[in-house]
């Protein structure tokens, strides 16, 4: 790997995870996606596709052959087995996408973002660990406008996730993303001076 200094960022379902790590990109930063990592491992002809399908059926695809990913997501958060399955199956290609992606950075510093960054062992990738942090009922409003799903699938997924304290909890940083844009770019600003200064140490340690 050639960038020494990894910020893991993470954050529950609408809290505006891409929203900072954009900020993070426009400054220079190189980002490693663990939801597009996630999106990579299914794409059409991947072993993780045709698993998929096997598992669950045809029906799980769209007429072109590719993952109907609203079909997915509502069969696992309605069946805690079949999430249980679909992560035994995925995380560890994720995980080989993601190191790729680490191996590949050249940047100061990196950022790894993920929605399960305190779960798994992601968290050991990372030498701090930055949660972006709103109130519930803010990322329950901004996931039913962003994606058009129901409340209801909305709570299921916040249920799956760690509760916030718990997120807040295993939190070096804490970003509050519930304020303007304008408070989010003086925000990530203020922790990209301190993330290159804090790499510029560990190259030099």
């Amino acid at each position: 790997m050639n960038t020494r200094f990894v910020v893991g960022l993470t954050g529950g379902i609408g809290s505006g995870k891409t929203a900072v790590t954009d900020r993070f990109a426009a400054a220079g930063i190189a980002v490693i996606d663990a939801d597009r990592a996630a999106r990579l491992v299914v794409e059409l002809g991947t072993p993780g596709l045709a698993a998929i399908a096997k598992h669950f059926g045809p029906g799980i695809l769209d007429a072109a052959g590719w993952l109907n990913r609203a079909a997915l997501r509502r069969l696992v958060f309605e069946d805690p087995a079949e999430r249980a399955w679909l992560e035994r199956l995925t995380h560890p290609l994720i995980g080989e996408e993601i190191a790729r992606g680490l191996a590949a950075a050249t940047s100061p510093y990196c950022v790894l973002s993920s929605p399960l960054l305190l779960e798994t062992g992601q968290k050991d990738l990372a030498d701090v660990l930055v949660v972006v942090d709103v109130p519930e009922e803010l990322q329950l409003a901004r996931t039913v406008a962003r994606d058009g799903n129901d409340a209801e699938l909305v709570r299921k997924i916040m249920a799956a996730q760690l509760t916030r304290a718990e997120r807040l909890a295993g939190a070096d940083i804490v970003i509050d993303n519930s304020g303007t844009l304008a408070d989010l770019d003086e925000r990530v600003a203020e922790l990209h001076g301190e993330f290159l200064a804090r790499a510029e140490l560990a190259r030099e340690g």
